[in-house]
């Protein structure tokens, strides 16, 4: 224990800067990623495992649908013997719906391709962790693991590294994951240059995860992401070399209304609600992360977030380092008024103390720079038996490069599942985000879409973000089997001002007709996904998207025929 405070004492040197005079009571280690990493280390590393000891639990949930809801205060609850109850460790929060989302497959059949192999039919969807699905959102730190602690659960071949009892009041897990992705894009990126892209990606993430009892916890997460092959230069989003994707401590301070709230402080992942404007960004190889503080209430009722961070800028050769010159502060809170519905209200700030040039100006990237973008917004989600429904409205204001900010964003959508074999379930939709027409008038009017998961809503090519946008969308999916998941989108873009800019995916202007001459159809999109779920731990996804030019892409592009193939291979354990 001596070498573990002489490292915490060395790497307290290299903590991070601390320029708010509120911030100056926190202990400085904890915002140190080099001491939290000793500190887990040491923790971590004598401990000699054993197996979990039986206890009682609540069930989990199916591997198709959302992790199951934050259980009230640990600490209310403890064996008859006094011992602390571990088995509602830990207390994790429940992801909301996104939009689109989809009802599960809940029939007897094959749940996996493992299942089908070996003749297991099941009468319902088995209890697992992860979502049926390549892409997982979630980050790991929410991944419920607790029906574990279920006597008689389905045995798995990674159990033993899950839960795992070292000590009395002491609980330690690992996992991880590990894809590889194959892309191909024709006029990538929507280049004068006709040059297509063909590269391969690589990703593998581990984590540790320690617990004292519900009041302390130690999470750290390590990530590789690696490109190979590309005819483009690859994207910041595509590599990040032995890097640190999470690295925190959660700290109880008080049960408060059925309900604990922590402390958590370093290196996180944030997710909220539709993810439209805060998400983890599954998509690319290197999620999106921040650092800073969060403090978090949940009850069975409500949660409730507040929080400071800064982004971490992607740097593939280094340890990632915070964006000293941007502060995102939120307020989020979820009301769950009954089963299957949520209300979200939230309010978002992101301080940027960029300065912008000229030419930056001219070229319409400053939506983030030198601006102060408030966000105040509401949603609404859920489902009335088959009848699905969702229905989100943002609005910003500000300052941004000299201009008042005057912006707002609007999504709408209602769903249906036919009681009809293979659980088949459509959408109709529109997207709205505002642009502006002109920015010498003293206004900025282009809504700012901050971090977002825009690859999940406007179309899997990443040609189109939300702003200045207008989508006219639908989905439909379908089931074959339990096991196979089938989902095609098709969207019809129209720019909202025909003087603003085309902004992609990361929020990035593109291409623009200062006149307005070049029209407002950019363009319709078609996107197919295959998802096979290989067994409880793999998937394969298969995927294609293209878009067809409208008149502003065929003037501003001509001659530009875009569209993606992509399978990847996922497995997680």
């Amino acid at each position: 224990m001596s070498s573990c405070r002489r490292i915490l004492s060395a790497s307290t040197n290299a903590a991070a800067e601390m320029k708010m005079p509120w911030m100056k009571n926190i202990p400085r280690w904890l915002f140190s990623t080099g001491s939290m990493v000793a500190f887990a280390m040491c923790l971590t590393f004598p401990v000699h495992a054993t197996n979990p000891a039986p206890a009682t639990a609540n069930p989990g949930t199916p591997a198709t649908s959302t992790p199951p809801a934050a259980t009230p205060d640990a600490a209310a609850a403890k064996p008859a013997d006094g011992e602390f109850d571990m088995s509602k460790v830990p207390p994790v929060t429940t992801p909301s719906r996104p939009g689109l989302f989809m009802l599960p497959p809940t029939s007897p059949g094959y749940y996996s391709l493992w299942d089908m192999v070996t003749g297991n039919k099941r009468e319902k969807p088995p209890v697992a962790p992860y979502a049926p699905f390549a892409l997982l959102t979630t980050p790991s730190y929410d991944i419920d693991f607790r029906y574990l602690d279920t006597p008689g659960h389905e045995k798995d071949f990674f159990d033993p590294i899950k839960r795992i009892r070292f000590a009395e009041d002491w609980l330690l897990s690992f996992g991880g994951s590990f894809w590889y992705r194959y892309t191909h894009e024709t006029d990538s990126r929507l280049n004068a240059a006709d040059v297509n892209n063909d590269f391969h990606l690589l990703r593998t993430r581990f984590h540790a995860d320690l617990w004292y009892r519900d009041r302390v916890r130690l999470f750290a997460e390590l990530l590789d992401a690696r490109a190979f092959s590309s005819e483009l230069p690859p994207l910041p989003t595509d590599r990040n070399h032995a890097d640190i994707l999470n690295m925190f401590t959660d700290i109880k301070l008080a049960s408060v209304n059925n309900g604990p709230v922590y402390a958590r402080v370093g290196r996180q992942e944030l997710m909220y609600g539709s993810q439209r404007l805060i998400s983890t960004l599954d998509w690319v190889n290197t999620r999106r992360t921040f650092q800073g503080v969060k403090f978090f209430w949940r009850n069975p009722q409500w949660d409730l977030d507040a929080f400071w961070v800064r982004p971490m800028i992607t740097e593939k050769g280094n340890i990632d380092n915070w964006d000293t010159q941007q502060n995102f502060f939120g307020l989020w809170a979820t009301n769950k008024p009954k089963p299957g519905h949520a209300i979200d209200l939230y309010f978002l700030s992101l301080i940027n103390d960029r300065n912008i040039s000229a030419a930056n100006l001219l070229t319409g990237n400053i939506l983030g720079a030198n601006a102060d973008t408030h966000t105040i917004g509401s949603r609404l989600v859920g489902n009335f038996d088959n009848i699905l429904y969702e229905i989100e409205g943002m609005y910003q204001f500000g300052r941004r490069s000299g201009l008042d900010v005057s912006a707002f964003a609007a999504a709408t959508g209602i769903g249906y599942r036919f009681p009809l074999p293979m659980n088949p379930q459509g959408w109709i939709r529109y997207d709205f985000a505002s642009g502006d027409s002109r920015h010498t008038d003293g206004r900025s009017n282009t809504f700012n879409q901050l971090f977002p998961f825009g690859h999940y809503y406007m179309g899997f090519l990443d040609r189109v973000g939300r702003q200045n946008i207008h989508d006219f969308n639908a989905q439909f999916t379908m089931h074959p089997m339990p096991w196979i998941t089938f989902i095609t989108q098709y969207h019809r873009f129209y720019l909202a001002n025909n003087r603003d800019f085309l902004y992609n995916a990361a929020g990035l202007a593109t291409l623009r007709d200062v006149t307005g001459q070049s029209g407002s159809h950019v363009g319709d999109e078609l996107d197919f996904r295959l998802n096979l779920h290989v067994s409880r731990h793999q998937d394969v996804l298969l995927g294609y998207s293209k878009l067809w030019s409208g008149t502003f892409l065929e003037r501003q592009r001509p001659g530009t025929d875009p569209d993606l193939f992509y399978i990847q291979y996922n497995i997680r354990f």
